[in-house]
């Protein structure tokens, strides 16, 4: 009756939770975030720089791998600026594996594009955390109006497409 369907633990981070980093730059993972990536086998992650923000993502590794394949399917290994595309992102990921205390070591090149300092803000964003400077983060990322018809036209638009 259900064919070929696969159940897989889908992964969906929420929250807003501050930490700090030590002076060698490693960072717990709160704790909350842990449990849902034990819950889902997810013992890797991978770490890179946001795209359009400064800011870091934490990837657990199968929506890494989601995300890799989906963009390599969308651009073309024969078009010099896709590749180039890829390139750039991919080769600005690093594997990071939690130590036995749910700490992680973030580098001092990530720590630099990010800003943070020592204070971040993880924030459970889908399926992926990001990791933002304190400070950064305190401020509200679009004022409550621009928030307000942002949403509703994004909305019309989904609507429309339905």
């Amino acid at each position: 009756m259900w064919g070929n369907m696969y159940f897989y633990a889908m992964i969906r981070f929420l929250g807003n939770i501050e930490a700090k980093t030590d002076a060698k730059g490693r960072v717990f993972i709160p704790a909350s975030f842990r449990k849902q990536l034990q819950a889902a086998s997810e013992e890797r992650l991978v770490l890179r720089k946001d795209v359009f923000q400064d800011c870091l993502v934490l990837y657990p590794e199968s929506v890494w791998f989601d995300t890799q394949n989906e963009l390599r399917q969308r651009l073309s290994k024969w078009d010099e600026k896709q590749q180039l595309i890829f390139r750039q992102f991919v080769s600005d990921a690093n594997i990071m594996v939690p130590d036995g205390n749910g700490r992680i070591l973030l580098p001092k090149r990530y720590l630099q594009m990010a800003g943070i300092q020592s204070d971040v803000r993880f924030i459970g964003m889908d399926n992926t955390i990001e990791i933002w400077a304190k400070e950064r983060a305190e401020q509200p990322f679009m004022s409550s109006g621009d928030f307000g018809m942002a949403l509703q036209e994004a909305m019309k638009e989904l609507k429309v497409e339905s």
